[in-house]
This record gives structure tokens, sequence and C-alpha cells, in this order.
């Protein structure tokens, strides 16, 4: 185990931020080095717990102790020997995870918990630098072959797992650029394409072949993907933005989320601006984000950047807690408040806000925002009387979530049964179409980038059973924690 007495000798203790005022000019990731020395000490800090939690709370079931043992020891190989077995892509989640991990640590209890994100991005940079991460093709192939429609965390993930297990992998993706969300959605300051990049080199290198700008049902006839492929993954993510039908809701200056986050990573990566549409800029204008959560922060972060006036988010939902509320006791994931890099740019909150119109000009443009406080009770949402006002706002970012996959084209083309939430259903992640199976945020609904690597790792491991009848791919197992847990919560 690491040191015994870690967890009394240290604190914990993350990299510093560049400075504010630096890095609202630029969109070059946030954090300054951080030395090994120091990132050894924080690896002392896991307990080396009976029971380690932090394996139920990270949805890959991640060996969390032994690669913080490791990183102790400096016996980096191992450490990411250890971590890559069980995630695909430390570098993604050890940059935009929300860290469950974290949440569920045992220290946690009375102490900070161990910076095993950071630990991870640690392990996986040490990783690159060092030539550990090489391209692996696998010794046999099988000569099946397998499209995974998307290139999001998920579709990466089963195509990595399939071309492992000896597959022809064709991964389709309707974008210029592979991706998904880690790559149109996500700030560069966040994540860096160049990580995306180094990563794709990595898996063409290992046999996996990208085709970009192919949008299958539309500009590839889906029935050409079945008759071609032994089985198609899909993995096109929850793309559907949740809507505010509200009066004015058509003005000039209200938009997608997503909308202008993907514009402005496009923008970044130097695309042509005549191909990006209407420009969504921010610069000199009074920002109101609806959607307090990391969606709407993103917005926040990339306003700052542009040279915003002002900056609101508001929320519908009540202000969290500032700790732990009562109602999510430890190991589970907490209700509280959080604040990101991005609110400490410069941004006001509200919460408990309802928005009732989007008022604009004699142009049709957006002008101000007709909002209410509002509190709730018993699940209602009862407006405060004597609330009602408007603020300024000549540009708004509607954040409130997605609803479910894109419905027209491929998956109405397909034939694929949906649940009644309109995602894609399934039994063990195949659809009711036997040689089609569905992974990620398309089969589950919105959640994090560690959930859709865990999916595509677990869609993997069923596709290459329905092909061979049987599957040497890794299964997660962390039931031995999640049995422990339900006692100590439930009995």
């Amino acid at each position: 185990m690491a040191d015994f007495k870690g967890f009394m000798k240290y604190t914990r203790e993350l990299p510093k931020t560049r400075p504010v005022s630096e890095r609202i000019h630029d969109y070059k990731e946030l954090y300054e080095p951080f030395s090994d020395e120091k990132t050894n000490q924080q690896a002392a800090r896991c307990m080396d717990c009976g029971v380690p939690f932090c394996h139920n709370g990270c949805p890959l079931g991640n060996i969390i102790p032994e690669f913080n043992d490791a990183v102790y020891r400096k016996s980096w190989q191992e450490a990411y020997e250890i971590l890559s077995s069980t995630n695909n892509f430390p570098e993604f989640t050890g940059r935009i995870c929300p860290a469950p991990c974290e949440s569920a640590c045992v220290l946690g209890i009375n102490q900070p918990p161990i910076a095993i994100e950071h630990i991870e991005k640690s392990i996986i940079e040490y990783a690159y630098a060092n030539g550990l991460v090489k391209a692996t093709p696998p010794q046999k192939r099988t000569g099946k072959k397998v499209a995974v429609i998307g290139s999001g965390p998920a579709g990466l993930a089963a195509a990595a797992q399939l071309n492992k297990a000896g597959h022809w992998v064709t991964v389709f993706e309707r974008n210029t650029r592979i991706g998904g969300l880690l790559r149109y959605g996500i700030p560069d300051f966040k994540l860096d394409k160049s990580v995306v990049d180094r990563r794709q080199k990595v898996m063409e290198e290992s046999g996996i072949t990208f085709k970009v700008n192919a949008n299958v049902g539309f500009n590839i006839d889906p029935q050409l993907i079945l008759d071609e492929f032994d089985a198609v993954v899909l993995s096109g993510g929850s793309t559907v933005p949740r809507n505010l039908p509200i009066p004015g809701r058509e003005l000039n200056g209200v938009y997608f989320a997503m909308q202008f986050l993907e514009q402005n990573n496009k923008r970044v990566a130097g695309d042509d601006p005549a191909k990006l549409g209407e420009p969504i800029l921010a610069t000199g204008k009074h920002v109101v984000v609806i959607g307090g959560g990391d969606t709407g922060s993103d917005c926040v972060g990339t306003s700052n950047r542009h040279g915003a006036a002002s900056i609101l988010q508001i929320e519908v939902m009540g202000k969290p807690p500032l700790s732990r509320a009562t109602s999510t006791p430890w190991p589970n994931w907490p209700m509280m408040l959080r604040t990101s890099t991005s609110h400490d740019e410069g941004c006001d909150r509200d919460w408990a806000i309802n928005t009732k119109a989007f008022i604009g000009d004699d142009d049709g443009n957006l002008k101000a925002l007709k909002i209410v406080n509002i509190e709730w009770k018993e699940g209602r949402m009862v407006e405060i009387e004597g609330s009602e006002r408007e603020i300024p706002c000549d540009m708004a970012f509607l954040a409130a979530g997605f609803l479910h996959p894109q419905h027209e084209g491929m998956l109405a083309q397909l034939g694929v049964s949906l649940d009644g939430r309109g995602n894609v259903a399934d039994n063990n992640y195949q659809t009711n179409i036997p040689k089609v199976f569905a992974a990620g945020d398309m089969r589950r609904g919105q959640s994090l980038v560690v959930w859709a690597i865990s999916e595509g790792r677990e869609c993997a491991r069923a596709v290459d059973t329905y092909l061979m009848g049987s599957s040497n791919l890794e299964m997660k197992d962390n039931s031995l924690t999640k049995s422990i847990l339900e006692e100590v919560i439930f009995e």
C-alpha cells in the first residue's frame, strides 16, 4: 500500500490554475505544472481501505488503490498498466470527469478525498511522454467487420475494445473531425483537442478506420451499413436539446448552448469562418445562461473569453447547500454547490428563477428576459408574488440538458425500437435488430464521459459475444464493493 501515514502527513493539493487575467485571453488548458513529488504525496494519502468504495463510485470500476500505490512507489509503467486495464482514455477522464470516485473515497468521510482524477491524468501523461502508449494491433483478426456510428467517448471505447478482440472496425462520424462532444462541445480550455488527435493517431495505427463527414441516414444509407458489416454499434449520443418554448423564443440572440460551443470549437480550430454560419459571439453582450450544469458553465467560460459585458447564470432549482446534503450521505454523489473555474473567471449566479418570456426590440432582437423568483412546494413550482421583473439580456443560451438522440434519419430508417424516454431500447445493449447494438447517451440518456466509456466497453463485449459465441474482453466487476455498499446504506 501507499504510505500508511500519508493521509496524516499530507492534505489534498491540486495544480494551481493559471491567473484569470491571463487565461481568459486564450483557449489553452487551465492548469499550471505540478511536480512528480507533489503527485507522489497525493498518492501517498490513499489508505488502501479494506473496502475501496472508490471502485463502486467509478463507473469503469478503476482499480484505484493499486495505481495509487504504484504512483507512490514511482512505478509509473505499472500504474499505467493498471489504469489502462479498465479505462481506455484516462487523458479524457483525467481532465473532464466530475470524479464520482472521489465522492466515494473513504478518506472523504472526514478529510478532503484523494486527488484521484489528478493522479489519473498524471499517469497517462507520463505514459505518453515516455512512449508507453503504443499502437497495439491484435495478433489475429477474426475476419468480422463492425461499424461504429458516432465517435464520441462511447463509440471510441467500443471501437478500441472490438479492435482489441480482433474485429475490423470502422468508425463513422457525421462531423468534420472525430471526437463527438470531446471535440465539439467541451471547450478547448478544458480539453485541448491535440489530446483527442493524439489518441486518434494511436487508434488508427492499431488498425481502426475513421470516416468523417459520414452522416448515416443522410449521406450514407443505413441499409448499406447493415449489408456490409457483421455488427453495428449505434453511439451517436443524446443530441436533441431541451427547448424553452416561451414567448419570444424565436428572437435573434436566443441559442441552444451547443450552437454556441460547437461553433466556438470550430473557430478555435481554425475552420473557415464562412462555413460556420451566423457568428455567435458574446463580445460586449449582456449574456444570460439558462441552466446551472456543466454545459452552462462552459458557456460562461467561453463568454468570458469573448469579452461579454456581463454574464448571469440562472437555475430553476433552488441553491444547493455549501456542503454535502444529508439526503446524499457518503459514499453517494453529494448534492452540494459546485463552483467551476469558469465561474471563478467572472459570473453572477442565481437560483430558483423561472424564465417567463424573451423580450425583443422592434427589429426582432433580444433585449431582455422576463423572470420571476419561485419556490418549490411538494414538487411544484410556485411563483413568489411581486418578484416578476425584466433584466437586460441581448444573448441567451439554453443549457437545460438533452432529451434523447436524433430520431430522424438513421434511427427511423433502421427501425430500431425506442424506450419511453425516446432513447434506443435494448436488451444487454442489443436492439430489436439482432446485429445492431447501442451504447452511451443514445442508449442510457444524457450522462458523464466516464459512463460513456463504460458503456462502450460493455457494449463491445456484448457485440464480441454475439459474433464469436463468447468474449475474452474484460468485464467490469465491482459487485463486491456494491454489495457491501448496499449493506452499509440499507441495512
